[in-house]
This record gives C-alpha cells, sequence and structure tokens, in this order.
C-alpha cells in the first residue's frame, strides 16, 4: 500500500470524505491517505496527526518526498491536540484503532471539535462504546458500511452533529443503518461473530472456575440478538 494504492479498507474511508474538505487524519501513520486525497484532488489542505515518533517520522518523508509540503502539516501530537483552530478542519478521520482508543480521543479532544466536521471512523472492533458516545454527544450515524479485508471484518461509522437522536440497545451493538440495510458482508461477519460467541459459552461450560454471572448474561444476550438477526 502507499499514497497511489490504499488498502481496500482505507479506499473505502477515503470515499466519505467530502470533496474540497479541509482533513484532519488522526493516526496517520504513513500519511497515506491526505496524500492520496490530495493527489486525486478530493481535499484542499491535511493535517496529519501522529502520537508516536516513528510513524511521524514516516508521515514526514512521505510528504516530502511527495512535494506536498504547503498543503499537509504533519504534526508530532497526541490525539486532537493535533488541530489548530486556524486549520479550519472540516473532516476527521480515525482508522485502524480500537473504538474505546477513538471514543477516549474524541471525548478528551472535544475542545478542539467546531461541531461542523464530519467523522470518518474506522474502528477495529469497539463499535458499540464509539456509538454511545456518538449518540451522547449529539452525532447522527450517517452512512455505516463493513468490509473483510485479509481475514478481518472492518466497519466505517460517518458521522456529524445533527439533532440529538436515540439508538436502541441493539441500534448501538449492530449499527443502526446496518441493521436496515442487512448487507451480505454485514450478515456473514455476525455468522462468524455467533460461531465465536458459542465458542466462549462452551469454553466457559468446561471452564474449572465460576465465570462472573454479567459476563455470561452478556454474551448470552448478544447470542440471542445475534440469532434473531439471522433468522
Amino acid at each position: 500500500m502507499n499514497e497511489q494504492t490504499l488498502s481496500l479498507r482505507l479506499a473505502r474511508v477515503a470515499a466519505h470524505v467530502p470533496a474540497g474538505a479541509r482533513l484532519a487524519d488522526i493516526g496517520s501513520d504513513h500519511g497515506y491517505l491526505p496524500l492520496a486525497l490530495l493527489r486525486r484532488g478530493v481535499i484542499t489542505a491535511a493535517v496529519a496527526g501522529e502520537v508516536a515518533l516513528t510513524p511521524f517520522r514516516s508521515a514526514e518523508r512521505s510528504v516530502r518526498e511527495s512535494g506536498l509540503e504547503q498543503q499537509i502539516s504533519v504534526r508530532l501530537a497526541n490525539g486532537l491536540a493535533a488541530i489548530e483552530p486556524q486549520d479550519e478542519i472540516t473532516a476527521i478521520s480515525l482508522c485502524g484503532m480500537g473504538g474505546e482508543t477513538i471514543r477516549d480521543i474524541l471525548d478528551s479532544g472535544k475542545a478542539r471539535l467546531s461541531g461542523q466536521e464530519r467523522l470518518i471512523l474506522q474502528p477495529n472492533g469497539g463499535e458499540q462504546p464509539l456509538r454511545q458516545w456518538l449518540m451522547d454527544n449529539g452525532y447522527r450515524i450517517l452512512c455505516e458500511e463493513v468490509l473483510r479485508e485479509n481475514r478481518f471484518d472492518y466497519e466505517i461509522i460517518v458521522a456529524e452533529r445533527a439533532e440529538p437522536v436515540v439508538y436502541s440497545a441493539e441500534e448501538l451493538y449492530f449499527g443502526p443503518l446496518q441493521l436496515q440495510a442487512r448487507s451480505p458482508a454485514f450478515l456473514a461477519k455476525w455468522q462468524r461473530k455467533l460461531r465465536q460467541k458459542h465458542k466462549i459459552l462452551a469454553h466457559f461450560a468446561r471452564a474449572q472456575q465460576a465465570v462472573p454471572e454479567e459476563k455470561l448474561q452478556d454474551i448470552e444476550r448478544k447470542v440471542r440478538w445475534i440469532s434473531e438477526l439471522l433468522a
């Protein structure tokens, strides 16, 4: 993968970035996403934020070699601390981290959000707590998709600040728009998840030590939800 050929996962993220956006890509790694979007003329400027030194240097090198230093600012910063008001950011991407990590980055960086940005989020698991944060903070989910790449299921969640919205427990778990659309990739993901959960329950049944009742009930409830979804 490079800025010319994004992975399928990042290509799908790129598809949700609005034309003419000023993008902050947080956890930018090599900076491939903003580089690809600038080369294609989709965005007008970008901030590539990285908290770790090695990927920060990689992104700096990628941007320097592309000659796009005027349009892409590479910054070593924790989460949304990479964004300054004068950047006038209109879209923020957070990709390839756990949903809880993305939630925590958004929550601790709330002061940096104007509320006008589109959030394009690609969590590696932990989608439920991330959706909960979006709902609690006045964001409506505009678009969701599931894709499979290298034997992993990935979800993309696109949200914008809007009128308050209330999602049910099942909608927070599966995704409100996923539940309606029920795409083949979505159903295949949950078939795999159901098999995993049955294995966990079987393991618990064989375990010598007692499993906390709360944990057992949570898994059983989710098995019931998934079974109903696939029925």
